[in-house]
């Protein structure tokens, strides 16, 4: 019974969060803990469900043309390359203040998703353009992702909106980053501790049924603005999620 439950919550986030493009880790490492599952099993687990999730929600931004190359995969490469730097820089400093900074930046980002309007962009725009972005970007998400330890994505996905492209085509590149984000971060907790098979059974089909669900509704039933409100709103969670760890 509590299997089934867990594989119901995990559907419900990452269908919700799928839209945004930024997956459920961060939500269900709390579920598992509070399920007296060990932390680094959780994360681990989570942080699989979140590449397994993203790969089938890739597939269908990939499809639907939501994916803009030039600005995507700069975005992966630098973000890969500064989030190292990014965790160096971290050391010695107090990691509470720099979250607490992070929640004020999440807030006046959801804010921003939720009540600025930026003058449009056209995505499949000029090249020089797109490639600033997705530089500008992935080294802003790589840099205060390995500076905070929390996911690019929350970063990625107002920054790209703010700059004026579509929420549709700034949700699509981030779902990209949080695949190679997740299994490196799986692959570091994996090593430490063994996953259990029945809670990853359950959970994984879960994870797979809300990702399509969510890609789906986001590619074929909502419009930019109604992308917008949820991500909005989902910031807002991460926020709140991450200042409950800290209280």
């Amino acid at each position: 019974m509590i299997e089934l439950l867990v594989g119901l919550v995990t559907f419900g986030f990452t269908a919700v969060l799928t839209i945004a493009g930024v997956g459920a880790a961060f939500i269900l490492i709390p579920v598992f803990l509070a399920m007296g599952i060990g932390l680094h099993t959780a994360m681990a687990t989570a942080l699989l469900l979140n590449a397994v999730a993203m790969s089938l929600a890739s597939v269908n931004f990939v499809r639907k043309k939501l994916v803009v190359w030039k600005v995507t995969l700069p975005i992966l490469v630098i973000a890969t390359a500064l989030s190292p730097v990014g965790a160096y820089v971290s050391q010695g400093l107090d990691r509470a203040v720099l979250l607490w900074l992070f929640i004020a930046f999440l807030m006046f980002a959801a804010l921003m998703m939720l009540f600025c309007r930026p003058r449009p962009r056209e995505a499949v725009g000029g090249r020089a353009m797109l490639l600033g972005i997705g530089v500008g970007v992935g080294g802003l998400a790589g840099f205060l992702g390995g500076l905070l330890g929390v996911g690019g994505g929350n970063i990625v996905v107002p920054a790209l909106v703010a700059l004026g492209l579509d929420p549709k085509k700034a949700s699509a590149p981030t779902a990209i980053v949080v695949i190679f984000s997740s299994l490196a971060g799986f692959l570091g907790h994996a090593s430490l501790v063994g996953l259990d098979p029945a809670l990853l059974g359950v959970t994984a089909v879960g994870a797979a049924a809300g990702a399509v669900l969510g890609s789906w509704l986001m590619t074929d039933r909502l419009k930019g603005r109604q992308v917008k409100i949820i991500i909005g709103f989902g910031l807002m969670t991460i926020a709140a999620n991450l200042a409950w760890g800290l209280l």
